[in-house]
């Protein structure tokens, strides 16, 4: 454990894996939305005090590594960052109004695992994702 972090009277380290994927699974994070998500993911985490320490979007899920402080629980760190996401999406690029609540965007559900002394070995599994599912989507195009 390299740093810890601090509040008034707390030191702590406690970082997650976490993975997401767009409701059906859609192949929809792509191109211009992928440009502005990793921008809105780290805002909205800093409103819950949190910060994404390493993160990639693949076209059809999400990958973070994300520390997140006691005080919030993981389910309130990523249900609001996966709702607020959701609306600032339906608004920006599929042209819903002011009251559209976001609810189809993403899937329900989500995993985590805690992190630990593997920190090391999540950080280069999350980078090099892209590159092993377009390795798996090559094999599967020759069954």
């Amino acid at each position: 454990m390299d740093e810890y972090q601090s509040l008034s009277h707390t030191a702590w380290d406690c970082k997650y894996h976490v993975v997401w994927i767009p409701k059906y699974r859609r192949k929809t994070l792509y191109e211009e939305l992928r440009k502005h998500l990793g921008q809105i993911f780290r805002e909205l985490a800093m409103q819950r005090e949190s910060k994404i320490v390493e993160g990639h979007l693949l076209v059809d899920h999400v990958h973070m590594l994300i520390s997140i402080p006691p005080k919030y629980s993981v389910a309130q760190v990523v249900g609001f960052i996966k709702g607020k996401s959701a609306i600032h999406i339906a608004r920006s690029f599929l042209g819903q109004r002011k009251n559209f609540t976001g609810h189809n965007f993403w899937a329900r559900g989500y995993f985590v695992s805690t992190v630990g002394k593997d920190e090391k070995m999540i950080r280069e599994y999350i980078k090099k994702q892209e590159t092993e599912d377009r390795r798996l989507d090559q094999l599967h195009k020759f069954k």
